[in-house]
C-alpha cells in the first residue's frame, strides 16, 4: 500500500511538471494572454479539469514555484544559529542561492525571458503583486517568530517589505545589466552590491530589537 501511495504521489508530480513545462513553453513562446487553457490541456494529454485540479488559475500555471519560495526562507530561519539575527539569515541566504544559481537568483536568458512574459501581461503584473503583498506578509510572520515577537509585530512587517524591496530592487537591476550584455560575474556582483546596500539600510533600523 504504501509503494502504491508513493507511486501515485511521483505520478501526480509528474503530471503537474508537465503541465507547467508546456504552459511555461507556450506563455513565453505566445505570450500569456494568447494562450488558453483548453490549448495547454491539449498539448500536455491531460484534460480542461485536470489542469485546474493542479492550478486552480491560469496564473498559477506560470508562477508555479511561488510556495517553494516561502518554504526556502522559512527552512532558512528555522535553521539559524543560537544568537544569530534573522537579517543575517535572510543576507546568507541570498548569497547562498545566487552563488548555487537557484532558479530564484539567477541571471539568464531564460530568466530574462521568463519577466519580459510577466512585464507584457497585465494578468501576470498584477499576480505578482499579490504574490509579492502576500509573501511579505507571511515573512513578516516568519521574522516575527525567528525573533520570539507576536505574530503581527509591526516591526517584522516593516522589517519584511523592507528586505523584499531591497531584493526586487536589487534583482532588477542585475537583470537589466544582464540583457544589456554584461558578463554574468559582473551582472551577480551588481545584484551583491545593490542588495548589501539595500540591506545595509534596513540593518540600521534594526538596533536595539530583535531582528537585527
Amino acid at each position: 500500500m504504501a509503494e502504491d501511495d508513493g507511486l501515485r504521489a511521483r505520478k501526480k508530480r509528474e503530471t503537474r511538471q508537465l503541465i507547467s513545462d508546456v504552459a511555461t513553453a507556450l506563455f513565453i513562446e505566445r505570450g500569456f494572454d494568447a494562450v488558453t487553457i483548453a490549448e495547454i490541456a491539449e498539448m500536455a494529454n491531460v484534460s480542461k479539469v485536470t489542469v485546474f485540479n493542479y492550478f486552480p488559475r491560469k496564473e498559477d500555471l506560470f508562477f508555479d514555484r511561488e510556495q517553494e519560495m516561502r518554504d526556502v526562507a522559512c527552512n532558512a530561519l528555522a535553521r539559524r544559529a543560537r544568537g544569530q539575527s534573522p537579517l543575517t539569515v535572510l543576507c546568507d541566504l541570498a548569497r547562498e542561492l545566487v552563488d548555487g544559481e537557484h532558479p530564484f537568483a539567477k541571471f539568464t536568458d531564460g530568466v530574462s525571458q521568463f519577466w519580459s512574459t510577466v512585464e507584457a501581461s497585465p494578468a501576470l503584473r498584477a499576480r505578482a503583486r499579490e504574490m509579492r503583498d502576500e509573501f511579505e506578509a507571511d515573512l513578516a510572520a516568519m521574522l516575527a517568530d525567528a525573533a520570539g515577537a507576536r505574530k503581527d509585530d509591526p516591526a517584522a512587517r516593516i522589517l519584511a517589505g523592507g528586505v523584499l524591496t531591497g531584493w526586487i530592487l536589487a534583482y532588477a537591476e542585475a537583470l537589466r545589466r544582464q540583457r544589456r550584455g554584461d558578463a554574468e560575474p559582473k551582472v551577480r556582483a551588481t545584484f551583491f552590491k545593490r542588495l548589501e546596500r539595500a540591506l545595509a539600510i534596513v540593518r540600521n533600523g534594526t538596533k536595539g530589537t530583535p531582528y537585527g
